[in-house]
């Protein structure tokens, strides 16, 4: 009888709470329609009649110079050298020349960010019909983060849906498709460790839901390469057996269990099997069109359009010479892989404390150290890091500085550019504006490397995330605390 009496007061906050989710998503998604459309505005302002015989529109690529936002967009400048504007599908038929000049449909993007680019082209017959096709295509994504940003931390999906990066990155380049993956593999992991009404149990196995995040992964490594990174941590999340892995690890480790090498395995390997199902049809049907690709970012050096640290730091020690470019070959890939191993080794500094391998913060970390020390950091890349922003305790002045930079680089770079291809000289402001921005980014992603993996997940992500452990619906995760003193103090013991 008392059941009876309490189900109905059960399913009045049941219906509250789904009252407030449904108001915080329909605001952030109305929030996200304001930016975007922003956006698109903003970049169409670099097309528009007259166009000349390829399609290419007289306006580009300054459009109205005196634009507060610069409308420059890769989507636009993407339509010509690449037969795009052909209509050619990407990787079969082409190459790379000796000059590094790619041909036959090549694009220098994964493969799926290629395809994307070719659907966007279909019926268009100028860049500004190009660009408007791919913002079509690129929308969705964008709505799609928003929905699940805010499912996981509610009213924090606005740092996403209504702050500058979003009307800046939009419909720059293809940066929405990818972040949609990063961002569902964390949804995946986050719903299938929730608790199931009605059973107290979690909703998916640590298994098959670290393998549907890993395939999310993967599919995100064939867009924009970065969230296959990723895998590396998730499938250590997997090894120490998920949230409160620690007690599992040790119950096992007496019954000649211990920590689930054939869950990171499988992690790994559904990870290996997506990547080869996407790539290998390209590279049956056209192996150098398909090596191109990655023949040019191999290629390519750290220039002034390249963004980076090596611009705008060493190269005012070496100059723009051979021993520049050498050092930069070396130095980019060695730093990056060390900034992996720190994170990794934080993140398991990390399990070895409280119990749990932070597989979200060390990701973040792996970002935050191939984004400093990449020869190539495009401003649009933001859109990668804003989401961590979103679900973990970031500090406040970390997100404001990171974001006002942003703003100040995106400001002044893409004034850069058709200043210098003029030959005039550049403004002391456009200079001071772009290396300051580099810089600041540098020291705050420096900061990120060492501090997120000890960041916390905002709520509900957080609870939902350690669900099945806290309400002990794993007989061997019931805890986070190693330190059997600190235990007892917990429990109230002497």
């Amino acid at each position: 009888m008392s059941e009876r009496r309490t189900t109905p007061g059960r399913w009045s906050a049941r219906l509250s709470g789904r009252g407030e989710t449904a108001l915080i998503v329909v605001v952030s998604v109305l929030a996200t329609t304001v930016t975007m459309f922003w956006s698109f505005r903003a970049k169409l302002r670099c097309g528009g009649p007259p166009f000349d015989a390829f399609g290419r529109s007289g306006n580009w690529p300054v459009g109205d110079p005196d634009a507060v936002i610069p409308c420059y967009s890769d989507l636009m400048y993407l339509w010509l050298g690449r037969d795009i504007n052909t209509h050619v599908f990407p990787y079969i038929h082409g190459g790379i020349a000796s000059d590094g000049t790619l041909f036959g449909g090549v694009v220098e993007y994964p493969v799926l960010s290629g395809v994307l680019m070719f659907f966007g082209a279909i019926g268009a017959d100028t860049d500004t019909e190009f660009f408007t096709h791919s913002a079509l295509l690129l929308a969705p994504f964008g709505v799609a983060i928003t929905v699940l940003l805010a499912l996981m931390v509610r009213w924090w999906a606005l740092l996403w849906a209504a702050t500058p990066p979003l009307v800046l990155y939009s419909f720059h380049n293809w940066e929405l498709p990818v972040v949609a993956t990063a961002v569902g593999a964390v949804a995946v992991m986050a719903w299938g460790a929730s608790v199931q009404p009605g059973t107290g149990r979690r909703r998916l196995p640590l298994r098959t839901c670290a393998v549907v995040a890993a395939v999310l992964l993967a599919v995100g490594f064939c867009l924009k390469l970065y969230p296959g990174i990723f895998v590396l941590p998730l499938a250590a999340y997997v090894l120490t057996r998920g949230a409160g892995g620690a007690r599992a690890v040790a119950g096992r480790r007496d019954a000649g269990g211990g920590l689930d090498w054939t869950g990171a395995g499988w992690v790994a390997g559904a990870a290996v099997v997506t990547v080869a199902a996407i790539q290998l049809p390209f590279m049956v049907l056209g192996f150098d069109g398909w090596k191109a690709a990655l023949s040019f970012q191999g290629r390519r050096r750290a220039d002034v359009d390249t963004n980076s640290i090596w611009y705008w730091g060493l190269r005012y020690v070496t100059g723009t010479t051979d021993t520049y470019h050498s050092i930069v070959s070396v130095m980019s890939p060695l730093l990056i892989l060390t900034s992996f191993a720190v994170a990794m080794y934080l993140g398991w500094r990390r399990f070895e404390r409280v119990g749990t391998f932070p597989w979200i913060a060390v990701s973040g970390a792996m970002l935050a150290g191939f984004m400093l020390f990449h020869k190539v950091h495009s401003p649009q890349y933001t859109l990668w890091i804003l989401p961590f922003f979103v679900l973990m305790k970031v500090r406040w002045p970390v997100i404001l500085a990171y974001l006002l930079t942003d703003l100040a680089l995106d400001l002044t770079i893409f004034r850069l550019f058709p200043i210098r291809d003029a030959g005039d000289p550049l403004p002391w402001w456009i200079v001071t504006g772009v290396a300051g921005s580099v810089w600041v980014h540098a020291v705050l992603l420096v900061y990120l490397i060492v501090t997120l993996v000890g960041t916390p997940l905002r709520e509900p992500l957080a609870s939902r995330v350690a669900g099945s452990a806290r309400d002990g619906t794993d007989p061997a995760a019931t805890g986070v605390i190693l330190d059997p003193r600190r235990e007892a103090v917990a429990k109230g013991s002497p």
